[in-house]
């Protein structure tokens, strides 16, 4: 029995000796991760906040919209496509195209090139070039159909639906 307390004592010692040694070593461990921490929080916080502005800005942009305030809900439309939100540059830029609130075509292009540089699903991208296939044949510009002969060899599941739009 005394040499097992003894053992624990010893264990003991040798801990507090340990850190008694490393104290300096500890405590800038302890700082770096309790900033660490602090940070990641706060950088999650911070891009919460964002995402949750741009969603309202679009929300009051299908408000203004629906209230047939086009002017006002284009200028929100485009401020969420230039915040570069992976989910709601997508939404606003379809809605911008489908209710044709834009006039100027390099400007709508400039926006899907924003688009297609998000950091999304490949299965997302091709859905957006095929977006931009049918806005451009829409508007008589044959590099629409290169985009649909790209997405034919590239995405089975956009192929039928490209093939279809080719053969007319």
């Amino acid at each position: 029995m005394d040499n097992n307390t003894e053992n624990n004592l010893e264990f003991k010692d040798k801990i507090f000796l340990i850190i008694k040694e490393n104290k300096y070593k500890l405590l800038l461990l302890s700082i770096l991760l309790i900033t660490s921490i602090i940070t990641v929080n706060f950088i999650k916080l911070s891009n919460e906040k964002k995402n949750a502005l741009i969603s309202e800005k679009y929300i009051q942009a299908g408000l203004y919209l629906s209230k047939n305030d086009t002017e006002k809900s284009k200028i929100l439309l485009e401020e969420v496509i230039l915040s570069k939100n992976n989910f709601y540059t997508i939404l606003a830029l379809n809605v911008l195209v489908e209710k044709k609130l834009e006039k100027d075509k390099t400007k709508i292009m400039k926006y899907y090139e924003i688009a297609e540089n998000l950091n999304i699903t490949e299965d997302r991208k091709n859905i957006l070039l095929f977006k931009k296939a049918l806005y451009l044949i829409k508007n008589s510009d044959t590099q629409g159909y290169d985009i649909l002969k790209n997405l034919v060899n590239t995405d089975p599941t956009i192929k039928l639906l490209a093939e279809g739009i080719l053969e007319k």
